[in-house]
């Protein structure tokens, strides 16, 4: 039987200076480099618990702003899902770093990818922070992706492998209608 996972919430941390700049932290464990982050607590709201993790990793105070997207990837022998804010920090630090944490670098967008240590994390980073920056009018929004649009057996074999549980077939969705809907979504994102 699968484990549950680990449900975890952090920010994509902005600065405003010269050029606008993001909070990546070193882990004093692991000696990497990751976003801020950190576990959920019992009874906490992602929300809230990514406002106490950004506040403890990086000792800023921040305002959260918008959902940014959820990271998912295997830690150990469980899936660990990490929701995203978008936050601003406003001045310096508040308090202390926590100890799991040996420094915080405030770094461009590019510089902050590449410094990351982990690749999903910069994958992540490089699809989520230039529309981080746009939304904090830091950065002019980005082009959507120019994509074909895509054939139905494509959309069906996403959906094979994204079905919900209840669901038996890809035939039990089209019935419903779900199926007419992703497609027209998918064409009209494309």
């Amino acid at each position: 039987m699968a484990r549950a996972p680990v449900m975890a919430a952090g920010g994509i941390v902005l600065r405003r200076d010269s050029a606008p700049l993001i909070a990546v932290v070193r882990q004093r464990k692991r000696n990497e480099w990751v976003l801020p982050k950190g576990k959920l607590d019992d009874g906490e709201t992602p929300k809230e618990a990514a406002h106490r993790e950004v506040l403890e990793e990086t000792g800023h105070a921040v305002a959260v702003h918008e959902f940014l997207g959820t990271l998912v990837y295997q830690s150990g022998a469980r899936a660990k899902v990490v929701h995203f804010w978008r936050m601003e920090a406003d001045g310096g630090p508040v308090r202390k770093l926590m100890n799991d944490i040996k420094a915080v670098d405030w770094l461009t967008l590019d510089d902050a990818i590449g410094r990351l240590s982990r690749e999903y994390e910069r994958a992540f980073l490089t699809q989520v922070g230039p529309i981080a920056l746009a939304a904090a009018g830091l950065a002019p929004a980005p082009a959507p992706e120019q994509t074909p649009p895509l054939a139905a057996e494509q959309v069906d074999a996403a959906l094979n492998g994204l079905m919900p549980a209840e669901a038996a077939s890809v035939d039990e969705l089209r019935q419903g209608g779900l199926l007419q809907k992703v497609r027209a979504w998918l064409r009209g994102a494309a």
